[in-house]
């Protein structure tokens, strides 16, 4: 089965050829417009998914752009439970929020262990 690109390339080149050569010619019992008029719907499709395929890109794009002032304002939020003296960062709502609290974090000291370089 061939694609939807070699599909449309072929339906072109067969409708051109016929139309360069032989206009006038009836095959399997349609003429060229009553041909052009049969695949008609298949390229129809294609600009609809193209169509689409551009509002799909708007609105990622649009998604994108409000997600930016979107993520700005939960910073804001959540810098406001932080600094708030009912809450804080040891707070449940501050951990409920999706953030450690103060209290839970580790330290981030590691320590190396040692290895015997006499074995």
């Amino acid at each position: 089965m061939i694609g939807p690109q070699e599909t449309a390339e072929r339906l072109n080149r067969l409708a051109d050829a016929w139309e360069n050569l032989a206009k006038d010619k009836v095959f399997g019992g349609m003429t060229l417009t009553q041909f052009r008029t049969a695949i008609k719907p298949s390229f129809d499709a294609r600009a609809k998914i193209d169509t689409l395929n551009h509002e799909l890109l708007v609105a990622q794009d649009e998604r994108d752009d409000a997600d930016k002032t979107s993520q700005a304002k939960a910073q804001l939020v959540v810098n406001g439970v932080n600094g708030d003296v009912e809450f804080g960062p040891d707070s449940a709502l501050y951990e409920a929020m999706g953030y450690v609290r103060k209290s839970e974090r580790r330290t981030g000291l590691t320590r190396k262990k040692k290895t015997d370089a006499a074995q």
